[in-house]
């Protein structure tokens, strides 16, 4: 045993070796420091090292170095090589001055650091920098070459809308914050960024509106993620388990989109987005329970239509919950609150199926749950025909066979399509696990379990935070002046009081003085004048 600790010993000070290492500076020899660059890169492939040798007095070597993949190799022939070769004659001097001249006048790039120490040096070479380095310098010049084949800005598909900017956000961090810059032209959109993960070092940003974000929360996210240890970080969703309020819910308390308006909109009311590079999903903080109901086009459309259409939602919601449950358990224990007629024909049905209705119930909501998620796995061409013609065919099936009754499946079926409505597929999935629950408590104890869990769920959904603010807000706390925006969205020229719990209580909120709009021109003036017209006509 002593033997074994002794050997975790010694790799643990091998480990610990090259990170001191890293620590140190830049040695004076070109040829040293590139042979710690391939070392420690396992001199691998994609690490290219271009030697330059300009026709200075005395003669010194440059060499530049690059990962290809992720810079513009063209940025680089074109502002760093053939700058170097260009101004070779107008140097004259020693070659520990080379460096310099180079910063000033050589490189013609906009963006020039120097590093002296290994970690920051590697550290901008993995993010796709080119290194300068000069023998005889124990100093590197860092050009910021950032480039490669990243995905253009297209539609995004999980949030899709029929009237609305139509560009979503990329698996680039840089292109995803100038995206929400070129919608909010205002200085006072400040942008933080820190790198989360001791093995990936992911760019991770914040980006908020100063003045209208309440300083506390911001004070709250920026804290949360710096205490983040973690080896990577690969997709938001790392982010969103590790600085979420509370782990024991099914209901998110962080909001994610893949749409530019959306971010936008919610920074304007006072709202933090979160940037994680290498994703396109954005996250926002903190997040209300009504926010995920609400669509982006709901605020391009009438408020009519706006209004109607998220009471639809919020419907389907409750359908997507308790339609399965209801029916357990009105057949179930409560026949006598169903109209005769119906329960002589449900009664019909069931008479060859052989199992109660929970066991039916559950069967075909997992049968669709496994047909759903093979659907999303299936390449795309096939996917759908899978989720269509397996539901067609297996509901058919089993109603044939007896296993179910034809009113399971129908109930079972408008579950699943209300289930779709919901514009927040983190909020969907959510609903589709209560689901299960509500049908456990429906055959255990009929209406009054039904009710029981209602309330349940009410008292859960009023105990979440997110970031410290209540999820259930503007019900729970009441804010009478902020219900506007939530089951229902008044006109934007109503007046409405700011979101005191989110936003900074010094500001108001937006356009929240907005006069009614009224035509100068009314019907009656039309009319007078359309009748003076017909008399000179006369």
């Amino acid at each position: 045993m002593p033997s074994f600790f002794k050997k975790n010993n010694q790799k643990q000070q091998e480990y610990a070796k090259p990170n001191n290492q890293l620590e140190q500076g830049l040695y004076a020899s070109l040829k040293d420091n590139l042979e710690m660059i391939k070392n420690k890169t396992g001199n691998s492939p994609d690490i290219t090292i271009r030697t330059l040798n300009p026709g200075v007095e005395p003669k010194t070597e440059i060499a530049i170095v690059y990962v290809e993949g992720i810079v513009d190799e063209d940025t680089i022939n074109k502002f760093v090589v053939e700058p170097i070769m260009d101004n070779q004659e107008t140097y004259s001097g020693s070659p520990q001055h080379l460096l310099n001249f180079l910063a000033a006048h050589g490189v013609t790039l906009g963006a020039l650091n120097i590093a002296s120490r290994w970690d920051g040096l590697f550290q901008s070479l993995m993010d796709g920098d080119t290194l300068i380095m000069v023998d005889g310098e124990n100093k590197a010049l860092i050009a910021s070459t950032r480039g490669g084949n990243q995905r253009s800005v297209e539609q995004p598909e999980s949030q899709v809308s029929v009237r609305g900017p139509r560009d979503g956000f990329t698996e680039s961090i840089e292109t995803n914050i100038a995206l929400v810059r070129r919608r909010i032209r205002n200085p006072e959109l400040w942008v933080e960024s820190m790198k989360i993960g001791k093995q990936t070092k992911t760019d991770v940003s914040i980006m908020y509106l100063n003045g209208v974000v309440n300083p506390k929360i911001v004070e709250e996210v920026r804290s949360r993620l710096n205490k983040i240890e973690i080896d990577s970080i690969l997709e938001s969703g790392y982010i969103e388990q590790l600085i979420e309020d509370q782990t024991m819910t099914t209901f998110p308390t962080l909001y994610h989109t893949e749409r530019p308006d959306a971010i936008s909109g919610n920074i304007l009311e006072g709202r933090i987005a979160i940037f994680i590079d290498g994703t396109p999903f954005v996250l926002i903080a903190p997040a209300v329970f009504i926010q995920f109901f609400q669509a982006v086009e709901d605020y391009y459309a009438r408020f009519d239509i706006a209004s109607a259409l998220r009471l639809l939602r919020v419907l389907t919601f409750f359908i997507s919950i308790m339609a399965p449950a209801i029916y357990i358990a009105g057949t179930t224990f409560h026949q006598e609150m169903i109209p005769t007629q119906l329960v002589i024909i449900i009664a019909a049905q069931r008479e060859s199926v052989p199992f109660p209705a929970f066991v039916e119930a559950v069967l075909m909501e997992i049968t669709f749950e496994i047909l759903r998620e093979a659907g999303v796995r299936m390449p795309r061409a096939v996917g759908s025909a899978i989720s269509i013609v397996g539901a067609l065919v297996i509901g058919q099936a089993a109603v044939q066979a007896g296993i179910v009754s034809p009113a399971m499946v129908i109930i079972v079926s408008i579950t699943a399509i209300a289930n779709f409505a919901t514009p927040s597929f983190a909020m969907a999935i959510s609903a589709r696990l209560v689901r299960f629950l509500f049908m456990g408590v429906a055959a255990i104890f009929g209406f009054y379990g039904v009710i029981l869990g209602i309330i349940i769920l009410i008292v859960h959904l009023c105990s979440l935070r997110s970031f410290g603010v209540p999820y259930m807000t503007p019900f729970a706390p009441l804010s009478p002046g902020n219900l506007g925006d939530t089951f229902i969205k008044m006109p934007i020229w109503v007046t409405r009081e700011r979101a005191n719990l989110i936003m900074n209580p010094e500001e108001n909120l937006h356009g929240a003085h907005m006069p009614r709009p009224r035509p100068p021109i009314n019907r009656g003036m039309y009319k007078r004048n359309k009748s003076k017209g017909d008399k000179n006509e006369n």
